[in-house]
């Protein structure tokens, strides 16, 4: 059995027992929920204690492999400019799409109230400070500090600049630094791992505390954070059909086809990776040479992945509605764009790794508790089969994009006789 599996399972058989043992004996169930909540608070502190390092060992590794990658050619350079903006777009349509899907069909509110309850030490952080301090804070006076703090957007722009730079010194240096870093990434990748092979009594625990205190309640709302993450990563997929068809000049019934075996196969085994031979065969049946399907396709798999800002994004709007935490236009601009960064530099991680390392910023950097994820991680299983079609549908359309332009850009340089 897999390990989101196994923790799924946990979820569902700690939401059952509490409920039960809370229809049952009240008391009894509250008891218990004493006796859970340290342990499942603590396997939540092991999965945080690793955010700080991983992410910004993600950063800057995924930022300099960026940059080495724009510099390996024209079509790769014009790949990743592409990529970045479909990104930030993604986490706009993000912004706009989960308050919206929120207000059409929102939380029960004694659903909500429940669960708040139950999530001890979940307390919103919200609201945000005047724009004048918010802006000052961005820049952090103290790295330590602000690492200490979980101060998540210092700790971003830190390591945006420690990448720039590391790509500016001697080959030298910037191999020893980037292999440093990499390092540093392998390492909590481990004890991330290690964390999430407990995964299941820590789940278990925070379920268990959360089915006696919310009862039946908590399945349903459940229910309703995966239909609204999922159908933003929906939406997010469908603008992949236009884009192919107007960006690649293709027909929809071609697009239709050409992605129709690599979805199949990303819903089977819930990986870009593994759909990449099925991927550039889908690209051929279309026109697109192989020599750029060659160059594109293993790019998008490596840094793009479409649907990641937005339902990152999804994820921490909802939290953030879910403990009333206020979210104004600038907050969202800039939980866009760190929903943005983050998605670059966590894009070949696993589901529920990513899951944490990618959300955790963008929801400590909209006032939203980041307590919540470490339940929510449990039915990421659902939502990440929604994540890997949209993400092989868009490499696709962009491959057939930047196909089409290649050959513009042949016809333009090429000598009139």
């Amino acid at each position: 059995m897999s390990q989101p599996t196994r923790i799924l399972l946990s979820l569902l058989v700690g939401l059952a027992a509490g409920a039960a043992l809370a229809a049952w004996s009240p008391q009894s169930a509250l008891t218990a929920a004493t006796w859970a909540q340290p342990v499942g608070q603590a396997w939540l502190n092991g999965l945080q204690m690793t955010i700080v390092p991983l992410v910004l060992a993600l950063l800057i590794t995924g930022v300099t492999a960026t940059a080495e990658a724009a510099q390996a050619g024209r079509l790769a350079g014009r790949a990743i400019a592409l990529y970045v903006t479909l990104l930030f777009l993604s986490a706009l349509l993000a912004a706009v799409l989960t308050p919206l899907f929120l207000k059409i069909a929102p939380l029960p509110q004694g659903s909500a109230d429940s669960l708040r309850a139950a999530l001890v030490g979940a307390e919103k952080i919200g609201p945000s400070p005047p724009m004048g301090e918010f802006l000052a804070a961005i820049v952090p006076a103290n790295i330590v500090q602000a690492a200490a703090n979980s101060a998540f957007l210092s700790l971003i722009i830190f390591a945006l600049v420690f990448a720039f730079a590391v790509t500016r010194v001697a080959p030298e240096s910037r191999k020893l630094l980037t292999d440093f870093f990499v390092a540093v990434r392998d390492v909590m990748l481990i004890v991330i791992d290690w964390v999430l092979w407990i995964g299941p009594l820590g789940v278990f625990a925070l379920a268990l505390g959360v089915g006696a205190k919310a009862g039946t309640g908590a399945f349903g709302a459940l229910l309703h954070y995966i239909l609204i993450v999922a159908s933003v990563g929906l939406v997010i997929t469908l603008f992949a059909y236009p884009a192919a068809v107007i960006g690649g000049r293709i027909g929809l019934g071609r697009m239709l086809r050409a992605a129709l075996p690599s979805q199949a196969v990303a819903i089977s085994t819930q990986s870009s990776l593994a759909t990449l031979p099925v991927m550039i065969e889908g690209a051929e049946e279309v026109g697109v040479p192989v020599a750029v399907s060659g160059v594109t396709l293993p790019l998008a798999v490596a840094i793009f992945r479409a649907t990641g800002p937005a339902m990152n994004f999804a994820v921490a709007i909802y939290v953030a509605e879910w403990f009333g935490v206020p979210l104004h236009p600038t907050t969202l601009l800039v939980g866009a764009i760190v929903a943005t960064l983050t998605s670059l530099g966590s894009v070949s991680l696993p589901g529920t790794v990513s899951y944490v390392s990618a959300i955790s910023p963008v929801a400590a950097t909209i006032g939203a508790p980041i307590t919540p994820l470490g339940l929510l991680v449990a039915v990421e299983t659902l939502p990440d089969i929604m994540r890997t079609v949209g993400n092989v549908t868009w490499d696709l359309a962009t491959t057939i994009w930047l196909s089409r332009n290649a050959k513009a850009a042949e016809t333009d340089v090429r000598p009139n006789h």
